[in-house]
């Protein structure tokens, strides 16, 4: 039997794969090569982002909430420090002409919106049934 992560990470995949696939056909179609470079960045960002996401939440899988929450923290404020960095480095050092931001922008939202709603379909199926504390009357 497989982990939960590896189940979450299953069933969001799917989706990003067939999202991230018409997004590259429909940007390259459009914009050409920019648009190519921009859904195919998008596409990389996006799935390491949350595969980084589930890694952590393998490992924190034993630990304490305190330090649960802290590698969570940890590890949001790292991707968004590296997004950050990524999208400085792509403004400073690439042409408009070489990757388009308006495809980059679109598919990683659209990306997102892909793995976010796979991973809480598969999370549905899952069935986990959390403990409740008991009612007091």
């Amino acid at each position: 039997m497989s982990s939960n992560e590896s189940q979450l990470l299953r069933g969001a995949f799917r989706p990003t794969l067939i999202t991230g696939i018409l997004a590259i056909v429909i940007s390259t179609f459009t914009l050409g090569l920019s648009g190519l470079y921009g859904a195919l960045l998008a596409q990389f960002v996006v799935v390491i982002f949350f595969i980084i996401h589930i890694a952590v939440s393998r490992m924190t899988r034993n630990l304490d909430p305190i330090s649960t929450m802290a590698m969570a923290l940890f590890s949001y404020f790292a991707k968004l420090f590296a997004l950050g960095l990524l999208l400085w480095a792509i403004s400073k050092y690439t042409d408009r002409a070489t990757i388009s931001r308006t495809t980059f922008g679109i598919s990683a939202v659209a990306l997102t919106i892909a793995w976010l709603w796979g991973e809480i379909a598969s999370f549905m199926a899952l069935r986990l049934h959390l403990p409740l504390p008991d009612k007091k009357e």
